[in-house]
């Protein structure tokens, strides 16, 4: 009967435990590398019984935005610093948003920072509800509120924003026609001056 008991109690704690893990606002993948443009997905389940109608996803630090997948029933509009970068994305409902029991995925994609920093992306989000409650999912990783986080990898190139269009033009490029062609061109106007004159000399 201990062990049972036992059992029993485990499976209640893991059963409650993955109810409010699931209820947490998490951001997918959970592991990226440097200098990618990744798509990112924004879950968002409702845990009350009211409906969800607004979201606010803070862009972390060295992420530049690209684009926002629209999303119907959906508006959004973005939060910029002074020098015009993307600091927060704000997604409101134009209709009745998000019911209990349901979830909705709101899509975006975005350059990695080229430098691994601290490994980590972290994603803080708040999510309103019709009777103005607010839950800011901005906590640590163990707290009832985390924030979702993505780990940060070393990628395989520094130049994976499209960098290598606009590089200088190395050495070999500079100076094609002068160190290779050119050569060329004297030798055959050489050899064909050295014919002309031996097909006269036989006229």
């Amino acid at each position: 009967m201990k062990k049972l008991a036992s059992a029993l109690l485990i499976t209640a704690m893991l059963t409650v435990t993955a109810g409010t893990a699931s209820a947490h606002i998490t951001v997918s993948p959970k592991t990226t590398k440097t200098g990618a443009y990744e798509k990112y997905t924004v879950r968002v389940p409702v845990e009350k019984d009211i409906n969800t109608t607004q979201i606010r996803l803070e862009v972390p630090q060295g992420v530049k935005l690209s684009t926002v997948k629209p999303l119907p029933g959906w508006d959004f509009e973005l939060e910029k610093d002074t020098e015009g970068r993307a600091t927060a994305i704000v997604w409101k409902a134009n209709a009745g948003g998000l019911k209990k029991g349901e979830f909705a995925e709101f899509d975006l994609v975005g350059a990695n920072p080229k430098e691994v920093g601290n490994g980590s992306l972290t994603w803080k989000s708040t999510q309103t509800y019709a009777d103005g409650t607010v839950v800011e999912w901005t906590g640590a990783a163990d707290s009832k509120t985390p924030a979702s986080v993505t780990t940060l990898t070393q990628g395989t190139s520094d130049h994976s924003h499209g960098d290598d269009e606009h590089a200088e033009p190395t050495a070999h490029d500079e100076r094609p026609f002068t160190e290779t062609t050119l050569p060329l061109l004297l030798s055959g106007g050489a050899l064909l001056l050295a014919l002309i004159s031996l097909f006269r000399k036989k006229a």
